[in-house]
């Protein structure tokens, strides 16, 4: 049990963080195409929007794989997260051919969001840039 309590955590940082860090260097890449699809759901500045994303994915999500103030990158990822999901994954709102698709994406926004939760509510773990002290 002490090898899953000393290296669980790491783990699951590093799988829940790894979509965000893939998401965020894609909208580097692509970064015409994220601005375009974020103003197609029409909010403002979606530049800046984009920018932000590209921090809050980024950003967060190599905060949380080295365990650097990982509660905060955590509960600024669950909020991007759910946001995220009301906006861009909205299956009440599709066509019905779209529904399923987008309802899949809608609740693995939320399947992401418990794990981000947990980072918030028991922080790091013991291998953590945080906990290197200890």
């Amino acid at each position: 049990m002490q090898t899953i309590e000393r290296y669980g955590p790491l783990v699951g940082r590093i799988l829940i963080a790894l979509i965000f860090v893939w998401s965020g260097f894609g909208k580097i890449v692509g970064f015409e195409a994220t601005v375009g699809y974020i103003a197609s759901k029409g909010l403002p500045l979606p530049q800046l929007g984009t920018i932000a994303a590209i921090l809050v994915e980024l950003g967060g999500g190599l905060m949380l794989i080295f365990g650097f103030k990982a509660r905060c990158a955590a509960a600024a990822m669950f909020v991007f997260t759910a946001m995220a999901a009301l906006i861009f994954h909205d299956f009440w709102a599709v066509p019905p051919e779209q529904a399923l698709n987008q309802m899949i994406h809608f609740m693995k926004n939320v399947s992401m969001m418990g794990g981000l939760l947990f980072v918030v509510v028991y922080g790091s773990g013991p291998l953590s840039l945080e906990n290197t002290k200890r």
